[in-house]
């Protein structure tokens, strides 16, 4: 493997990172020389994923659920006092309860959920990021994990699929009215990374199908892309170290895939 970037001891905030995409995103910045603080709802959860990543770097957590305005305040401010300030954030979040969900499946609440998760909880600590960022001059940078099915949308995850669009959005919006101040942001649309979640999700689908598990993740992860795998953690690590970095500043505001060309169509 050629040699990481090296992060130089840059501040990141990871939201949703106890297990899954948050969780190895925040050991492969830990690996870069990232000082980082990972947050989970649950506090069990929480103490095991700082004892398996405790090795790799200075790391902190902070327990906030992510749909509720307290918590992600306190999440701001625990953030900042760990780290004596916070240079980056890269956001992820948890799946929505319900899904995989078919629209005439959900109801009012499913649609709230999904709203507070994907829409109103980036857009909120986005502002209390930005707005620290300013009042003590600092740039910084955001990072907005997202999916490839908001191109591509998967009816199962309709939920997620049209309350995480508006990331892309947020993303420029910062860009633009911020870029000249340092603050700079990036949307990052996922394929497929082997996750809990992931298996879990695909899961409750080959139940409802009656078929093997195996037979499923076959059809619906690996034979969607020419490389008959998912994504390796050190490529979105790779990929996320970069946009941190200032070799990425004329970038603020892109759309970046990593799907391993599963998606078939183009954006010009």
């Amino acid at each position: 493997m050629g040699m990481m970037t090296d992060l130089n001891d840059l501040r990141v905030l990871v939201t949703a990172s106890s297990r899954g995409i948050g969780f190895n995103v925040a050991r492969e910045l830990l690996k870069r020389n990232a000082r980082v603080v990972i947050s989970s709802r649950n506090e069990e959860n929480l103490k095991k994923a700082l004892e398996r990543l405790s090795g790799y770097g200075e790391v902190y957590g902070v327990v906030a659920d992510l749909g509720k305005q307290e918590d992600i305040e306190n999440l701001v401010s625990k953030a900042w006092g760990a780290l004596d300030g916070v240079d980056a954030l890269v956001w992820n979040a948890p799946n929505v309860s319900c899904e995989p969900c078919l629209l005439h499946e959900t109801d009012y609440g499913d649609w709230l959920e999904a709203a507070k998760l994907h829409s109103i909880a980036p857009g909120y600590l986005t502002t209390l990021l930005v707005r620290a960022w300013l009042e003590e001059k600092r740039k910084g940078v955001l990072v907005y994990l997202n999916s490839v099915s908001i191109k591509e949308p998967m009816p199962p995850l309709v939920l997620a699929d049209v309350t995480r669009a508006g990331l892309v959005q947020l993303a420029k919006s910062v860009s633009r009215t911020y870029g000249k101040r340092g603050i700079r942001a990036y949307s990052v649309l996922l394929g497929s990374f082997d996750t809990p979640g992931a298996r879990e999700n695909l899961g409750r689908i080959a139940d409802e199908r009656g078929e093997p598990f195996e037979e499923t993740w076959e059809r619906e992860v690996l034979n969607r892309t020419p490389l008959h795998r998912t994504g390796r953690w050190e490529e979105l690590g790779s990929l996320i170290a970069f946009l941190l970095s200032r070799e990425a500043e004329y970038m603020l505001g892109s759309t970046v895939v990593i799907d391993g060309s599963m998606t078939r169509g183009i954006s010009l």
